[in-house]
């Protein structure tokens, strides 16, 4: 951050003397330029977005890759591809980096189509490579020729083909950032026409979660680039459950086991993931693999994945199966020695649920349609001031309408009343809010309303807003086609009702984080992680993981030596998402006993707030006015401010704890410490939270 700020202050003296000399329209060496308001074309997330508008006419940012043209697509030849490189806004670069910022390096490689696959017909050391040490020419400004140093190997040229480029500006030292493209283009070598290759997926699909891809150092910025190189044709050897796989073997890195196992966690050889959605093939601890989280069904070639079963992209994540001897490919224990017969048994999609089809087979349970659904709605609540114990009525349904009784076979309901919306901290030991079972409530079988009274009074002290929500969950026993059934918690999604305690406006709490967000990498959230499926709302989370919240009730007690963690969401989650990057430990003990979070490996980039955030103006400083100090005693101090315990969620180191503590202070007659973070890291200061997340 540091260099890079240096190189910004570098290149606005620079800027000064080139705009000063320069005519409008041109850059410092009086090349003309396409010229935009920075705020127009940037998004506030991006570092370009705060440059002066000198600053962008002399750095040109960002990097644009055309393919012009490309001839000697052939056996023998060497390739040479006419390309263009240009910035943001169209104007030439110089990939010297001579008369504009930043040297430009490219890469190239060409990848014959055989219509599942691609083989690279550049290979170095028996690993599929690229080309970089070819020769230039300079056509015109910004447009170059390479010519490959590589002739290509026997290949049919009649066949289709991709040329891959990829390029990166290096920008590191002046913006804090190198630029990354790849491009491509499809065509028949012999004849030049355009094809069509590979599609299987898109790279908008990865980065649902990975914010974005980058591959090898960031070079790679495709899917379709992966697919290039993490082919079975260039990745040859052996595949899981064939009888062996020898550490050397090349076949591991084959796409079909690679990804798979990389996202399964299943090789820790390769690198160790902690995959957000629920992977767990076969047995009593199926819940589940959404293939289409990463196949895209919009793609050219989404449907591989359920119509071309074979060994080695369903043996990746069912790694208990060994087709040499057949162990574990169930029912039978059939031994396979290739893939020719596997859609004899694995239809794309048969006739029930949980069948043998491919897609069949996959289905989550929280998307089966044996499922009836679960819904709960809170109609009316009285009695609801101050020192009241308030009376709920509520109704629940399934999907179709049909009332469900709270003590129907199965069924848990619980409500709960926590408060106040500005930040929740009440009641019981000051931190969990009142949860009480509805099962015993009373019930009118011809409205489906059931209405309850709390037995605990609201806090005579009690002011604002507070909240009433319910959870609710059965277990449902889903059939399998191929015997036997799967046992799924099925969750109602937190109804929110907000009731004023002394006569004030209802205020609701304030929305920090959009569920869909999160599900846009989880998928289903409460499926994977929480309590059992029956916590779904963000805005019922925050109830119980408030400021005051900790796990005291399930870490195993031991005094002063054994302080209770806390769940307050804004240190949680952000702890949680850092992983493997915290300096320190967090380990959160809840009902099935310790978690630790330290090995999280979070695909995307912490810098993009928005990623879960609804906006960057919820993670302004300071937080609104009635935000709470966390309690954070297993931290360097406690308690800190709001903003202190969000920001040193993910940065968790001791400098960054002094810094805090220094800038914070607790003013006579008060006994809560206050936060001076605003004062520098103001919504409209140089280092605002938006400004220094800005990538």
């Amino acid at each position: 951050m540091v260099g890079a700020q240096r190189g910004l202050s570098i290149l606005a003296a620079v800027a000064a003397l080139a705009v000063t000399q320069a005519p409008v329209g041109t850059n410092g060496s009086g090349v003309a330029v396409s010229r935009a308001d920075p705020r127009s074309v940037y998004e506030p997330s991006q570092k370009e977005y705060y440059l002066a508008q000198e600053m962008v006419d002399v750095l040109r940012p960002g990097l644009k890759m055309t393919i012009n043209g490309v001839t000697n697509i052939a056996p023998g030849q060497k390739p040479v591809v006419d390309f263009t490189i240009t910035d943001d806004f169209g104007n030439p670069l110089d990939r010297t980096g001579a008369t504009t910022p930043g040297v430009v390096t490219a890469r190239f490689t060409v990848a014959v189509w055989d219509g599942l696959y691609y083989t690279n017909l550049i290979v170095a050391s028996g690993n599929p490579s690229r080309d970089t040490n070819g020769t230039w020419q300079s056509v015109s400004d910004g447009r170059y020729k390479y010519t490959f140093a590589a002739a290509l190997p026997t290949f049919d040229p009649t066949m289709p083909a991709t040329l891959f480029g990829g390029a990166r500006r290096m920008l590191t030292d002046l913006l804090g950032k190198d630029y990354f493209v790849n491009t491509f283009k499809d065509l028949v070598p012999a004849t030049g026409a355009a094809a069509t290759t590979w599609g299987a997926t898109t790279t908008a699909m990865c980065n649902q979660c990975h914010d974005p891809l980058a591959g090898h150092g960031g070079n790679y910025t495709e899917a379709k680039t992966c697919a290039i190189c993490h082919n079975p044709n260039n990745m040859v050897g052996q595949i899981p459950g064939s009888g062996g796989e020898p550490p050397e073997d090349r076949g591991k890195y084959n796409g079909q086991v690679f990804w798979h196992k990389l996202h399964a966690g299943l090789d820790p050889e390769i690198v160790a993931v902690t995959y957000p959605q629920p992977i767990r093939p076969g047995g009593a601890t199926f819940n589940g693999q959404r293939c289409a989280t990463c196949h895209d069904p919009k793609a050219p070639m989404g449907w591989t994945w359920f119509t071309y079963p074979t060994r080695a992209a369903c043996g990746a994540c069912h790694a208990d199966v060994d087709f040499a001897t057949g162990a574990n490919h169930s029912p039978q224990n059939l031994a396979m020695a290739n893939d020719d017969a596997c859609a004899d048994c694995h239809a794309p999609v048969g006739d029930v649920e949980y069948d043998a089809s491919v897609i069949n087979s996959h289905i989550l349970p929280s998307e089966s349609a044996q499922l009836q659904g679960l819904n709960v709605a809170i109609l009316s609540a009285t009695n609801t001031g101050a020192g009241q114990k308030p009376t709920v009525t509520f109704k629940i349904t399934d999907n179709k309408g049909n009332f469900i009784k709270p003590n129907a076979t199965g069924l848990t309901i619980s409500l709960l009343l926590g408060g106040n919306t500005k930040d929740y901290t009440s009641s019981n030991a000051g931190a969990q809010p009142i949860s009480q079972s509805a099962t015993g409530a009373a019930y009118d079988p011809a409205t489906g309303i059931a209405t309850y009274t709390f037995t605990t009074a609201i806090p005579a002290d009690a002011t604002g807003t507070w909240t009433i929500s319910a959870q609710s969950r059965r277990t449902v026993n889903l059939v399998k086609g191929v015997g036997g059934t799967i046992a799924y918690t099925e969750g109602a999604v937190n109804p929110i009702y907000d009731v004023s305690v002394d006569g004030s406006d209802v205020v609701a709490r304030r929305v920090v984080v959009d569920l869909a967000k999160c599900n846009a990498c989880h998928y289903r959230l409460a499926t994977t992680f929480s309590h059992g499926g029956q916590r779904i709302a963000i805005q019922f989370c925050v109830i119980c993981h408030n400021p005051n919240a900790n796990d005291g009730g399930r870490r195993p007690a031991d005094g002063s030596a054994n302080p209770p963690e806390s769940i307050s969401f804004q240190r949680m989650i952000h702890r949680i998402h850092t992983g493997e990057e915290l300096t320190q430990d967090y380990t959160v003990y809840g009902f099935t006993g310790p978690s630790n979070f330290n090995e999280v490996t979070y695909p995307g980039d912490r810098r993009d707030c928005v990623r879960c955030h609804t906006s960057m103006a919820t993670t302004n400083l300071p937080p609104p006015e009635g935000t709470l100090n966390v309690v954070t005693l297993r931290d360097y101090f406690s308690p800190r401010g709001p903003g202190t315990a969000a920001c040193t969620g993910c940065h968790d180191n001791q400098d960054v704890a002094a810094h805090a503590y220094l800038n914070t202070t607790t003013f006579p007659d008060s006994t809560q410490p206050t936060e001076a973070c605003g004062t520098c890291h103001g919504p409209n200061s140089d280092w605002s939270p938006a400004k220094v997340h800005a990538r």
